[in-house]
């Protein structure tokens, strides 16, 4: 879990995004296709008592944390496995197309150079043995590994940035020689507090042994915040020799602000940090989490088993998404914002305005023939203006 963005930081970023005095962001999208592994989701509770039900939706992505599968779940004594909880969660996968990221890490007690702290490992052969150990066993049904959580945390490290550099080669040696099509991402910093520590790995070459540098996106107020946070990590990434590289934010969720005026503002929340984590140039957005009871956003109730409109608008996030191309994603002055896609030639937008409840003036040139707000049926356009607020709504242009 995740301390807050600085915002004051986040702030000095914006005057960079000025392209248009009509607007006060205006993003430069990215051009491929939405593809349905953006949206990713962790899972807690399908393997205890009470269990989860697996959702009824698709879950292309799926990481596997607090899920009860670190290293010393794995090997909680030296050479001693225990894989029948992954080997479950791995044939669950298989069962419903979806892809696996499994992060590594955590030292099992027995293993740990300081086992009263979160630290290193004191032998790396015994790294060495767990990282074959696990690709090995999973080679072709784990698609990614990413190799700690959080590091930047004393919750989750305690050890230097060159030993978490040394365990990242040493990782992606072995992975990508067991499973050439494993896909390897970096430690996943998080927070603001999260950035030097990303830039001082990259700086000391720990790009060259990653496919993916993973982030973990926590902001305070709202989704909009997202979009300076992503830029300011683009820029260490490229400031670092590491532009090529995808991020994917392996982790996000809404601590704050505790409670939510309703159901439907939390499911407002969700869909606009999708759209806009796409917009920003995000390739991949798992979700944290669905049945975690800790979160401000709760996707699936355990109790009785139903899920939450914040449930319900991730899937909706996904229908208006996935296999369409974001031409554009903007903010008017007046906080109004418009995300254009191109389905097949069919011309769509997602507006919405996180302060409140205003007048949106539809372009006649969009010519506009229906109208999907987040959580209700589409209608037919009436008129030449709608209301918006923070939930998101879908119109439609003629094909």
């Amino acid at each position: 879990m995740a301390r807050f963005c600085n915002q004051l930081l986040f702030a000095l970023l914006i005057p960079a995004l000025l392209f248009d005095s009509a607007f006060a962001t205006e993003l430069r999208t990215p051009t491929a296709t939405i593809p349905g592994t953006y949206f990713g989701l962790h899972i807690h509770h399908l393997d205890r008592p009470n269990p989860t039900p697996w959702p009824n939706m698709p879950v292309p992505a799926w990481r596997l944390w607090d899920a009860d599968v670190t290293w010393p779940d794995l090997e909680p004594n030296k050479g001693q496995w225990q894989f029948e909880r992954l080997d479950r969660y791995v044939s669950l996968a298989q069962q419903h197309h979806t892809s696996i990221l499994l992060p590594l890490g955590m030292s099992p007690l027995w293993a740990s150079a300081r086992p009263q702290v979160t630290a290193e490992p004191k032998n790396v052969d015994d790294w060495r043995t767990f990282v074959r150990t696990v690709a090995t066993r999973y080679k072709g049904r784990i698609q990614a590994y990413e190799i700690w959580n959080e590091p930047n945390l004393r919750d989750f490290w305690t050890g230097t940035t060159d030993q978490m550099l040394m365990l990242t080669k040493e990782a992606s040696q072995i992975i990508r020689s067991v499973d050439p099509q494993a896909i390897v991402v970096s430690p996943s910093a998080t927070a603001d507090i999260g950035i030097p520590w990303l830039a001082e790995f990259l700086k000391k070459g720990g790009g060259q042994f990653v496919d993916v540098i993973g982030y973990h996106f926590y902001v305070s107020k709202g989704p909009e915040e997202l979009v300076p946070f992503i830029q300011w990590v683009q820029q260490v990434i490229s400031e670092n020799g590491s532009a090529d590289k995808p991020i994917w934010n392996t982790e996000s969720g809404w601590l704050a602000p505790a409670r939510f005026d309703s159901e439907e503002v939390a499911a407002a929340y969700l869909a606009r940090a999708y759209i806009l984590g796409w917009a920003a140039g995000l390739q991949r957005f798992y979700w944290y989490a669905w049945d975690n009871r800790s979160m401000a956003i709760v996707t699936y109730k355990e109790v009785d088993h139903a899920v939450t409109p914040a449930g319900y608008a991730y899937n909706i996030m996904e229908d208006w998404l996935v296999g369409a191309r974001m031409e554009g994603c903007a903010e008017s002055v007046d906080h109004n914002w418009t995300c254009q896609l191109n389905r097949s030639g069919k011309k769509e937008w997602i507006v919405w305005n996180p302060q409140g409840n205003h007048k949106f003036d539809v372009p006649g040139a969009w010519h506009v023939e229906n109208v999907t707000p987040l959580l209700h049926d589409r209608r037919s356009l009436d008129g030449t203006s709608i209301d918006i607020g923070p939930a998101p709504k879908l119109l439609t242009g003629r094909s």
